[in-house]
């Protein structure tokens, strides 16, 4: 697959491949209204792995929503190939922290639903779910039930479902958040590696800020109360490959700083 690097898309001015201008959110929570989101102002590139960390409440998980299309109640544009989103589609696809397997289902049958309103042949749709497991590395569990798997592995079998119909967008909701900690450091680079390998263009929510600037090309920090963009700040190469890098632990401070937390806070 001939892929274009996040970097590179930004020094020759490729498109971005998703655009959210002055995007604002509200409810109305016992009669008054409460602002969730406000002035949210981001552009993403093609292939780009951002990652967002902020406080619970500042609307991370409501602006995935919104990219998903599940909630059109907002004010601004959320825009993908300058047109803006109006509804769900084969295109985004959602990883959340829970798997959601339907129990009664395999490995194999879970991944084939997502494929349900494909227009593949049958054919087809057993081949791309074949090759998903397989992406996974569970090729040796495509029978197996949920109920037979291990939370790291049940996790697998979610990305390969979000990632069967080959989405340009792959959202990600606290998708390693329910693991142990060895199982989610595992996953991490396995994650890094499918994004990869399939060109798709990634947005993880994240509360581990150590993952965030493992995962990342840039790191998205947001404030409560509404929420609203912080600051956005580039990932170095060093920082993603080796978490024992002094660019690895300096930005990691510098993140835990503006969150708030550690040394850079105290001092």
């Amino acid at each position: 697959m001939n892929q274009i690097s996040p970097s590179a898309a930004f020094q020759i001015g490729v498109a971005p491949a998703l655009e959210i201008n002055k995007l604002d959110k509200s409810f109305i929570v016992a009669g008054r209204r409460v602002e969730v989101l406000a002035g949210i102002d981001l552009s993403i590139r093609p292939s780009e792995f951002v990652t967002i960390v902020g406080a619970s409440g500042c609307g991370k998980s409501t602006l995935l929503r919104l990219i998903l299309g599940l909630d059109l109640d907002y004010s601004g544009d959320i825009l993908v190939d300058g047109a803006r989103v109006v509804r769900p589609g084969l295109d985004r696809s959602i990883v959340f922290q829970d798997h959601r397997l339907l129990p009664w289902l395999t490995v194999e049958a879970n991944v084939a639903a997502a494929l349900r309103r494909s227009p593949l042949c049958w054919t087809e749709k057993k081949e791309t779910v074949r090759d998903h497991i397989e992406l996974v590395g569970l090729t040796q569990f495509a029978r197996a039930y949920p109920a037979q798997l291990s939370g790291g592995m049940a996790q697998r079998v979610a990305i390969a479902r979000a990632l069967v119909n080959r989405p340009r967008f792959l959202l990600l909701d606290e998708p390693l958040g329910a693991l142990d900690a060895l199982t989610r450091l595992r996953l991490q680079g396995e994650l890094k590696r499918i994004v990869q390998h399939e060109g798709t263009t990634a947005l993880l929510v994240t509360h581990d800020v150590d993952e965030a600037v493992h995962l990342g090309h840039r790191i998205v920090i947001m404030q409560p109360h509404p929420g609203r963009i912080a600051t956005i700040l580039p990932i170095p190469e060093q920082a993603r490959q080796d978490r024992s890098s002094p660019e690895f632990i300096r930005l990691r401070d510098e993140v835990l700083g503006l969150l708030g937390v550690g040394a850079a806070h105290r001092s």
